[in-house]
């Protein structure tokens, strides 16, 4: 009975797990879009790679997921740049668009 317990707690943390990284994906989807179209550049794939999890303490003393997304965009429509996006659980903190062929780095720090 105790094993199955173990099985079935696993199970739940599991789906808990991700359905909260679908929920986060979204967000950062969202963080990346907005914050091209604010730069007039080109959000490139419509897509986010997870670079990295780890566990975080939100200014209320919560424990979070802090989450770092990156992805790619074009200033000129012949160029790959990176971007990154920072996630406190599914709160934006930052997103940081690399400078290219632009003159210095975008970093909006949305806290």
């Amino acid at each position: 009975m105790t094993l199955e317990l173990v099985v079935l707690g696993l199970f739940l943390f599991a789906g808990w797990f991700w359905v909260d990284s679908m929920r986060a994906r979204e967000v950062a989807l969202d963080a990346g879009r907005r914050a091209c179209e604010a730069e007039s550049v080109q959000f490139l794939d419509w897509t986010v790679a997870v670079a990295s999890i780890r566990i975080a303490r939100a200014a209320d003393g919560r424990i979070r997921l802090r989450r770092i997304y990156n992805f790619e965009f074009s200033d000129t429509g012949n160029n790959r740049l990176k971007g990154s996006i920072t996630l406190l659980g599914t709160s934006v903190l930052s997103v940081h668009l690399s400078p290219g062929e632009r003159s210095h780095p975008h970093v909006a720090h949305l806290h």
